[in-house]
């Protein structure tokens, strides 16, 4: 099963938002919400490499 650690940049203050997001997403096994220069590590594990590429390249407009 293709995985892969997603180091996440979001907006000042928007870092809840964007974990309680990721947290419904059901390929994100698990999620951390960091100090430094990412703001939230995430692990995504998908069935294979296409569907692990779509869930990473994915970008909620607002």
């Amino acid at each position: 099963m293709p995985m892969a650690i997603v180091l996440i940049n979001t907006e000042i203050g928007a870092e809840e938002e964007v974990f309680n997001q990721l947290s419904r997403v059901e390929s994100i096994t698990e999620a951390y919400i960091v100090y430094g220069v990412y703001d939230i590590v995430a692990k995504v594990e998908a069935e294979n490499m296409d569907k692990l590429k779509e869930v990473i390249s994915y970008k909620k407009e607002d």
